[in-house]
């Protein structure tokens, strides 16, 4: 069964040997250096220098239409047999948006809220880029649902790192 694993800048290696993944999403600013374990074929790592912010700041890259259309065409080609491994700098709101719009798009027929709630489930500091999500709701065409599912939610508990947390592509509970 397929996976998305969530986990900080901190932890890609490990999250990757302990999955298998072979897919690998960083979204953290240009600066950052991201050592992308040899698994991962480099056709298979997607890097959206971006950094996790909502609105227009000096200095920084505010995630644009492009970036999260490149995440949504990168998981659209995922072809499932191993896991994906997404990080950000804290693995707290960049890779959780990431998340939840991985399992928006590998599965349109899933409600929303039942996909936010089960990101919640699994991570209770989650809080998911705001910007990031808006995006990808008007790129898939999911009026406003996938918004109203991340602000149902809320804000996750407050944490200096997120730990590693996985979430089925396939389960149906």
């Amino acid at each position: 069964m397929p996976f998305v694993i969530v986990c900080p800048l901190s932890e890609i290696s490990a999250a990757v040997s302990a999955s298998g993944a072979t897919y690998l999403v960083s979204l953290v600013d240009e600066e950052t250096a991201v050592v992308r374990p040899d698994t991962i074929p480099a056709g298979n790592h997607l890097f959206l220098g971006i950094n996790d912010i909502t609105e227009p700041m000096d200095g920084m890259v505010l995630p644009e239409e492009e970036h999260v259309r490149a995440l949504i065409d990168f998981v659209a080609r995922w072809d499932h047999t191993q896991p994906m491994v997404v990080h950000c700098y804290a693995g707290i709101s960049r890779s959780t948006a990431a998340a939840f719009i991985a399992l928006c798009v590998t599965r349109p027929d899933r409600d929303e809220r039942e996909i936010a709630g089960r990101l919640r489930t699994a991570a209770s500091f989650a809080t998911p880029n705001r910007r990031l999500v808006a995006l990808a709701d008007r790129l898939l065409g999911r009026d406003g649902r996938m918004i109203a599912a991340i602000a149902e939610i809320g804000h996750g508990e407050l944490a200096f790192e997120g730990v590693p947390f996985s979430l089925a592509v396939e389960d149906d509970g």
